[in-house]
């Protein structure tokens, strides 16, 4: 899951992006509210955690200029305003949630991945595609409720094509989610990872369709 991070704290900042990428999360980092538009139009990204103090254009505003926009994006707010005020406003001006700081780190995970799955709709509530499921808290597959055993790269591009079942991702958002620390990795090891994985699937109803100038798609034919 790939989360941009609007947050002006840097030993914050630094710390989150660390602890959320050991639990399967991919955390990009802005310190700038005026820099979240941009990000966002570059990449696809899961949720926003937001900050309201923001230097450059406040978290409300960043808030109200992506709702404005249409954008459906799930938004967290991760604040020091604690106040019941300030909570209701947030989620009155299209916040998702909101949680104050000091908070702690399963719980800010629990809810990013309650908001996520929650945008995905009442169709993908686990990660699942056909009898192939994902569960973020265990870091697990099942394929028909029997686990599914894959290498650690395997199990990154496989979950990156879950999170966005039906949607093709390209070679370089697959990199980009899953490889961005690795400098070893290019655009042809995704090939040789899909194939091994079509390997594994190839038994059950569900797939890895190759759409020609899209990239791959994960989809379940029955």
């Amino acid at each position: 899951m790939r989360i941009l991070l609007a947050e002006d704290e840097r030993e914050l900042a630094n710390w989150l992006v660390r602890a959320l990428g050991q639990s399967s999360f991919q955390v990009d980092w802005v310190n700038d509210g005026r820099l979240v538009r941009a990000s966002l139009k570059a990449t696809r990204y899961d949720a926003l955690i937001l900050d309201l103090g923001l230097p450059g254009l406040g978290g409300h505003d960043v808030l109200a200029d992506l709702r404005d926009a249409g954008h459906l994006l799930p938004v967290l707010i991760l604040t020091a305003r604690d106040s019941l005020i300030e909570r209701v406003s947030s989620l009155h001006e299209g916040a998702d949630d909101f949680l104050a700081k000091p908070f702690e780190l399963p719980e800010l995970e629990a809810r990013l991945i309650a908001l996520i799955r929650r945008a995905r709709g009442s169709d993908h509530p686990r990660f699942a595609c056909g009898p192939l499921a994902y569960d973020p808290a265990a870091r697990r597959f099942t394929l028909a409720h029997e686990a599914l055993a894959l290498t650690p790269r395997e199990h990154g591009v496989l979950r990156a094509l879950i999170q966005r079942s039906g949607e093709p991702l390209s070679k370089q958002e697959i990199l980009d989610r899953v490889f961005s620390d690795e400098q070893d990795v290019n655009p042809e090891a995704i090939e040789v990872l899909v194939h091994r994985l079509r390997k594994r699937l190839a038994s059950s109803p569900v797939q890895i369709t190759t759409l020609r100038g899209l990239g791959y798609v994960l989809e379940s034919a029955g």
